[in-house]
């Protein structure tokens, strides 16, 4: 791989419905990867309500939302975007490739 690319998993390993985190090395960023209906999205494990990691709460398929353990913030995993207070930042969203049979997802901010 070229580039600061963070792997994942294999495909087979994140279902639909699933999440899986990873750390991103080169900027030293948590990061948590949604399977949504086959589709991959990856955002910043760390509420913007409070540095708090998202991958512990609930990822809710249905409504394509992560929902925050400690105060109940919840995001869209698409965008990032928050659905409800006390949350009102977004959450960073990243990148994410599926490459060989991989996931992959990178910190792209400058």
């Amino acid at each position: 791989m070229s580039g600061n690319w963070t792997y994942v998993c294999g495909t087979a390993e994140l279902l639909p419905g699933e999440l899986k985190n990873v750390w991103d090395e080169v900027t030293d960023t948590p990061i948590v990867v949604f399977n949504l209906d086959g589709a991959f999205y990856a955002l910043e494990d760390r509420c913007s309500h409070e540095d708090y990691e998202l991958s512990p709460g609930t990822f809710d398929p249905a409504e394509g939302s992560i929902e925050c353990l400690l105060h109940g913030a919840r995001f869209d995993i698409k965008d990032g975007r928050p659905l409800c207070p006390p949350a009102y930042s977004p959450v960073a969203k990243f990148p994410v490739k599926v490459e060989e049979g991989g996931i992959w997802t990178r910190d792209d901010r400058d």
